[in-house]
């Protein structure tokens, strides 16, 4: 019997440290994740509940969570503007967020690989960046006042335009009109304008006609 029992101990004392030592070195970083995204730019976007964050190639989560990343597990992949986003990622830097302004219509944005604010959330709708820049619809409000319920006036105008990555407007491409700023009625503006190169914009005009335009200023004929 007590030859038993050594033979027992020699077979089963084996299992135990090597699970044990499995537990060790299985040892999660994050727990309790609902999604992960693939890395871009070394860094991926991780899912609790509505709230993402971003870990490094050591799994280590540099970019805490937090509700104003822009995504949606119904985002259509053919379109290249916010309602393409299925997910955060980081393109050239800077990955886009969203701010909920007057009347709930949201703003978008752009964060940096720190977390910080890099461009402010002051378009309506926006593409990702790629090679540097993105096409979006900047909204300018101009403050008029106050009505007799003692809510805020503002006038707005509207222009799709190209920006860098420091969020300046390298080039203005059309005003828009017809944008209704009202909560229940607003409606998020298509972009008419897509890059297709650094220097290349496809544009639709006004009768649903794509024309093709040149943003560099040195190839702009007199």
């Amino acid at each position: 019997m007590k030859q038993y029992f050594a033979f027992l101990a020699l077979v089963v004392l084996p299992f135990f440290v090597f699970s044990q030592t499995l537990k060790t070195i299985n040892k999660p970083t994050i727990k309790g994740l609902d999604e992960v995204a693939p890395f871009s730019e070394d860094l991926a976007a991780v899912r609790k509940g509505n709230q993402w964050g971003f870990i490094d190639k050591t799994g280590q989560l540099v970019i805490d969570f937090r509700s104003d990343l822009v995504w949606s597990k119904n985002a259509d992949p053919k379109r290249k503007d916010v309602k393409g986003i299925r997910y955060p990622q980081f393109k050239n830097g800077r990955c886009m967020i969203q701010e909920i302004k007057d009347e709930d219509i949201p703003y978008y944005g752009f964060i940096d690989t720190e977390g910080q604010i890099a461009i402010e959330p002051e378009y309506i709708n926006l593409t990702e960046f790629d090679d540097g820049r993105a096409v979006g619809i900047f909204c300018r409000r101009t403050y008029r006042g106050k009505n007799n319920f003692q809510l805020n006036i503002y006038e707005y105008t509207f222009t799709e335009a190209v920006l860098n990555t420091e969020g300046e407007i390298i080039w203005p491409i059309e005003d828009r009109e017809g944008i209704l700023m009202k909560k229940g009625r607003y409606e998020m503006p298509e972009l008419r304008a897509t890059l297709i190169s650094p220097d290349l914009l496809a544009v639709k005009d006004t009768t649903n006609d794509w024309e093709i335009r040149n943003i560099n200023s040195q190839n702009q004929k007199p």
